[in-house]
């Protein structure tokens, strides 16, 4: 999952996510598909029935869960708050006792008795009000979301499964009005009409469970297109509420990206084929607010702002899904037994968060230069960008400390950090085995390796990760991650860019409408209920060329007035303003209200930039190409 904080008060963030499943044995003396039904022409106040049949348990109790924290989103989600109405039925047909021991668990006694269970799913989209940020609802891809032709079906928020039967198979069945496109990572193996032809029943089957979480589907009124990138093939669903987007106006963008991963990726293939899910957010009260992505082994879904140009949304979902689909090479071929293994409702966590988010997240800024999708002073201002962020952080702390702890109290604070500090590990790793292997092997070639080494059925041992990869390389690894990665020594950028022949020197950087380097130029007072321009404004151009002070309240922006209760919504439309927008802010200062008409341009500040030694020797010019052009 990758995000990005917008400020401190608002917590507004723009995200892209991650995901993947100790290996419980079988207590029960059937092995039969577990018969699960999802009926959607019977939603009841906004409630989804569901019905699962496990086949005859043999034992005396059994124990029921959704789960309280799915892959990829290293947070607490709590399905288990959304089921309503949970029976449990007899072969006679009658209600069971049972007894609910925590929020996501069901213990029924006389098990050899219990023929199924059924119960009514809420949506969590309806009741979100930070968007999964701060832990009131999950983060909007890993949600759920039930609209008469609208239906956003994260399976792990209405399928749950028993203690003992998550290596069973899952057949399921969703039945839904025979108007409705339906988009599935999960195969169909068929679908039968009713008699009247009002509905359809679409069959499915999964291997375990978790290949039900793993599998995202859509289901009503959206647009659908299919293409081919080399030998994979790509299915792009997109829901506009209202009909802005579609997925025939960004397929082209979409192709582009994915043509130019997979030239970037080379033989890497794990997958024949990969869904996009983008889920365009209406900006009312009941939709989604958590922007950005959560990814699966062969899919990934995204929540993005409706109100977003084309530009905007096409430039969004390159930063975005390009991570997502970078995935298909860690998790899904290279993982821990943490991944692999992984439990629903008592997880443990692999210590290589720097692999499995910062070295994605590395390759979805590498692969543009690699294949000249932006140029080399783009890529350059990328990674300043996430040095400067990765300074806000706690520097000092063991990353894989904070990966296997990510969770609890103070690591989990520090999560943001594997997209930036993880990236950069990811980066300085690729430089050092340039350098080593006299540019013929970077981390691409290493994640390779590892994944002819394991793929997508072998984990391997998270303590033993690191030392098989010195082992496979070269011993200036070793001290590398003793340092950087186990330890907590900081790092030197500047020695890694001077092996390429890079250096980090004053100059003017772009910037944006919010932020200088990193540092917000607004601040709040609390008491008073009012959003203001800070000292910092004065260090951005555009604000600056404005006649905007420190000081100066800010009170419309476009038509909507600014408070403490709309900030999260409206800044987050400041930060995404694109080049040549017509804006109209309305500001106070010394109690006398004054207005800003203008179009946006590009804002600059004052700050470290990354470019070219004009020392570097020709050495380090061949090694800075190898780099970024090998």
């Amino acid at each position: 999952m990758k995000i990005r904080f917008l400020s401190a008060f608002f917590m507004a963030i723009l995200l892209v996510s991650c995901s993947s499943t100790k290996n419980p044995g079988n207590d029960l003396a059937t092995a039969v598909p577990i018969a699960t039904q999802i009926d959607l022409t019977k939603v009841l106040n906004d409630k989804v029935p569901v019905t699962i049949n496990p086949g005859r348990f043999t034992s005396d109790s059994v124990t029921f869960h959704l789960p309280k924290v799915v892959q990829g989103t290293y947070a607490i989600s709590d399905f288990g708050k959304y089921i309503d109405d949970f029976k449990a039925i007899d072969y006679s047909g009658n209600v069971m006792p049972f007894n609910k021991t925590d929020t996501n668990t069901w213990t029924i006694g006389d098990a050899k008795k219990l023929d199924y269970i059924t119960y009514y799913v809420n949506d969590t989209f309806d009741i979100e009000v930070t968007g999964g940020i701060g832990g009131d609802t999950p983060f909007s891809p890993a949600g759920t979301n039930i609209e008469p032709d609208d239906y956003l079906l994260n399976l792990h928020g209405f399928i749950g499964y028993f203690d003992s039967l998550k290596n069973n198979q899952y057949k399921l069945d969703i039945t839904a009005p025979a108007d409705f496109v339906r988009s599935s990572a999960l195969k169909s193996t068929g679908s039968k009409t009713s008699a009247d032809g009002k509905n359809i029943t679409t069959n499915y089957l999964a291997t375990r469970y978790f290949d039900i979480t793993d599998n995202p589907m859509m289901y009503g009124k959206f647009s659908v297109e299919e293409f081919t990138v080399g030998d994979i093939k790509i299915v792009l669903s997109v829901y506009s509420p209202t009909k802005q987007h579609s997925a025939e106006s960004l397929k082209d963008a979409m192709f582009k990206m994915m043509q130019a991963q997979k030239a970037f990726l080379g033989d890497i293939n794990t997958t024949p084929r990969y869904d996009i899910f983008l889920y365009l957010s209406k900006g009312e009260y009941d939709s989604p607010k958590g922007f950005g992505a959560l990814e699966h082994n062969t899919s990934t879904v995204v929540v993005m702002p409706e109100e977003m140009s084309k530009e905007e949304l096409e430039e969004s979902m390159v930063e975005t899904v390009s991570h997502e689909f970078f995935h298909i090479v860690s998790p899904l071929s290279v993982h821990s037994e943490d991944v692999h293994y992984f439990d629903y409702n008592n997880p443990t966590f692999s210590k290589h968060l720097w692999m499995y988010e910062g070295v994605t997240e590395y390759f979805a800024n590498l692969f543009q230069v690699n294949q000249g999708l932006i140029s080399e002073d783009e890529f350059y201002s990328k990674m300043m960008a996430k040095i400067q962020a990765s300074l806000l952080m706690n520097d000092s702390m063991s990353f894989t400390e904070m990966s296997e702890n990510v969770l609890k109290d103070p690591y989990d604070k520090q999560y943001y950090n594997v997209y930036q500090k993880g990236a950069l590990i990811g980066m300085c790793v690729d430089i050092l085995l340039r350098e080593e292997s006299h540019g013929q092997r970077g981390i691409l070639s290493l994640m390779k390796e590892l994944s002819n080494k394991y793929g997508k059925n072998r984990p391997f041992e998270d303590d033993k990760l690191i030392d098989e990869i010195v082992e496979m390389t070269y011993p200036s690894l070793r001290t590398f991650f003793d340092d950087h990665v186990i330890g907590t020594k900081p790092i030197d950028y500047s020695e890694f860019f001077d092996k390429v022949g890079l250096e980090i020197a004053e100059s003017q950087v772009e910037t944006n409408y919010l932020l200088n380097n990193e540092t917000y130029i607004i601040n709040s007072y609390p008491e008073y209920g009012i959003v203001f321009f800070n000292e910092e404004v004065l260090n951005n151009s555009f604000w600056k060329d404005q006649g905007v002070q420190p000081n100066d309240i800010i009170k419309v922006i476009n038509g909507t007035k600014v408070t403490l209760q709309n900030a999260n919504e409206v800044f987050q439309d400041v930060f995404m303003w694109p080049l040549g927008k017509d804006i109209e802010v309305t500001l106070v200062r010394k109690a006398k209200e004054f207005s800003i008409k203008t179009k946006t341009t590009q804002s600059y500040t004052k700050g470290e930039g990354l470019m070219p030694n004009p020392k570097a020797t020709d050495a380090e010019v061949k090694l800075r190409e190898a780099w970024l052009k090998g």
